[in-house]
């Protein structure tokens, strides 16, 4: 039996499990009504507090059984007389172990080394062997523990109570993972870019104009680390062009769902809308490359730039603003939607036109979400990397020519991190430096879209 069929055989049970418990509380509480012996929690309680007991410890020994088992079943294949052939040198026994391993669970269908095929019977023994015990004492341990929670049922038995308690442990668990999660990002960049620092000088990175990153490190201060280039690049790209797309079109397009579409018309295209938000950035990479680019480049010759590029940032900027006009829409549209309609009212009441209104009234009262949501847009077009990778190019331009190609942050890590590396060169050190100030300027953008939102924002009866 393997350990997805057991898994989902504890989970029946546990379900079965649920229902008997259902019922003895719901029999209890039956029998109880008008006197003191009425349930505390509901039945429903009960039943998810019996199936907990028989679905969890069970769930815990296949996950603690699944990391034991492995050595026990190596060990009874090393005892069986087939084992007596393999040879004493370590590399070469775990080459053929690995490989009769393999072949018995069905990962690999024919064996490179003969050896390894005499291995496999002994191996398939023994992994049915572990696996049956695993399965039986998972079973007992299931009936067990959901007849020992049967039991503990009476009148008085504070089940809702352990059931929330169990799902608070449940939220904060999944919270710490989130925080734990971006912790050890943080920390795993702090420590590899303490590593690059130490090969090369922080001023000549942050501070630097050439970017010729090299395997080989070279005494304090050497050149070919510096930066700028990809900051500009960055900002260029995902800060100016992007955003020059993305905001006119993004606030538009709230402006008039909310405040001139018809309802109906609206229930259809603010879902088309925000589907942008869905497509595969990979998508935009190809639309960037194989249309957007040529056409801005055919545009540019027509006009006299004869240096035009095929991959330019105007491009990479263009798509990816139509990639994030979502954003901006959705927040513009959830916080012009929240500004009261007797605001609206009111001043047409006193001789406004709609227009005035829009623009003296409800974009200046809606105005910190607005910047909250252009901000989180923001963070999120700076991290974009398919479509600069596809449509901007690889090289390290300082230039304001849009045509021209530049490159970023997000796609020199993805150069840096490509192919075979030594992690402990400066040349991939470098990716992880990059890595931690991108990181940092995305927390802080978001910072301060949540300090902008949380400190202008105005509360409406």
């Amino acid at each position: 039996m393997t350990s997805t069929t057991l898994l989902f055989l504890v989970i029946g049970l546990g379900l079965v499990a649920w229902f008997f418990g259902r019922l003895k509380a719901a029999g209890l509480h039956t029998r109880g009504k008008g006197s003191r012996s009425v349930l505390h929690s509901l039945p429903n309680y009960h039943g998810w507090y019996v199936a907990l007991w028989a679905i969890v410890p069970a769930t815990i020994f296949m996950m603690v059984w699944s990391f034991v088992s492995p050595s026990l079943i190596t060990d009874a294949a090393l005892n069986s007389p087939a084992a007596a052939q393999l040879p004493q040198g370590g590399f070469a026994r775990g080459a053929i172990l690995s490989e009769a391993r393999a072949i018995a669970y069905g990962h690999q269908v024919n064996a490179f080394n003969p050896l390894s095929q005499s291995m496999v019977t002994p191996y398939r023994e023994a992994i049915s062997y572990y696996q049956m015990i695993g399965a039986v004492a998972a079973l007992l341990m299931v009936f067990a523990c959901g007849v020992y929670a049967w039991l503990r049922i009476k009148p008085d038995l504070r089940a809702r109570t352990k059931i929330e308690r169990v799902t608070m442990m449940v939220l904060l668990l999944a919270s710490l993972i989130a925080i734990v999660t971006t912790v050890g990002i943080f920390l795993s960049l702090v420590f590899e870019t303490a590593r690059f620092f130490s090969m090369v000088s922080p001023i000549d990175f942050l501070f630097g104009t050439e970017w010729n990153p090299k395997a080989v490190a070279g005494p304090r201060g050497e050149t070919g680390f510096g930066a700028i280039p990809l900051f500009w690049g960055t900002v260029f790209i995902g800060a100016i062009i992007a955003m020059i797309v993305a905001i006119p079109l993004g606030l538009m397009s709230a402006i008039y769902l909310t405040q001139y579409a018809p309802a109906k018309f609206r229930s259809w295209m603010k879902p088309i809308l925000e589907v942008l938000a869905g497509v595969p950035t990979v998508v935009y990479g190809y639309f960037a490359a194989l249309t957007v680019a040529p056409a801005l480049r055919d545009f540019a010759v027509s006009i006299g730039i004869t240096s035009a590029s095929s991959e330019s940032a105007l491009a990479a900027g263009v798509v990816m603003g139509i990639m994030i006009i979502p954003f901006v829409s959705s927040m513009a549209d959830d916080s012009i939607a929240a500004v009261p309609s007797s605001m609206r009212d009111g001043s047409l009441a006193m001789g406004a036109t709609h227009s005035e209104t829009i623009k003296k009234v409800l974009i200046p009262a809606a105005l910190p979400g607005v910047v909250g949501g252009v901000l989180l847009a923001v963070s999120r077009a700076i991290g974009e990397t398919m479509i600069v990778v596809m449509a901007a190019g690889l090289a390290a331009n300082m230039t304001a020519n849009p045509f021209s190609s530049v490159t970023t942050v997000t796609t020199q890590i993805v150069q840096l991190l490509t192919g075979d590396q030594e992690f402990d060169s400066p040349k991939t050190l470098a990716a992880f430096a990059l890595g931690l100030v991108l990181f940092i300027v995305t927390l802080l953008l978001n910072l301060i879209a949540l300090r902008v939102v949380k400190k202008y924002r105005e509360a409406y009866e």
